[in-house]
């Protein structure tokens, strides 16, 4: 008997926990943008229309991610979320050195990525 109570409250503990992964995931897809999706910062391929391309790279860990092989114009979109310093810096430098151009939370912008050498994710 206590064998079935215990896998009976296993059971109902693992529901429970995957209901909630499930809600969070399902939250996370709602902030989707221009197929980049919420909580990340992305890059688009070369002359792109950013309304109907996928993005190249998708960047949601904090910190500097160093790019390669990326030329000419590009659509950057910060599609983070947390506050007003959720800002994506783009930087000249790798390791997020010399960083010029600043993404607000919820912008795009079409950059030259010639010169540009990462992308520094900023925390909220």
């Amino acid at each position: 008997m206590r064998r079935i109570t215990r896998g009976a409250a296993a059971l109902a503990v693992a529901t429970a926990t995957m209901a909630a992964i499930g809600t969070g995931w399902a939250h996370a897809s709602d902030r989707t943008v221009f197929h980049c999706p919420g909580g990340a910062v992305c890059i688009y391929p070369r002359d792109a229309d950013i309304h109907s391309s996928t993005p190249t790279d998708v960047f949601y860990s904090y910190g500097a991610h160093n790019l390669s092989n990326q030329f000419g114009n590009h659509y950057v979109l910060n599609n983070q979320y947390g506050g007003a310093d959720a800002t994506a810096d783009l930087c000249t430098g790798y390791d997020g050195v010399d960083c010029g151009i600043t993404i607000e939370m919820n912008y795009f912008r079409l950059v030259n990525l010639t010169p540009i050498n990462s992308v520094v994710l900023n925390r909220p």
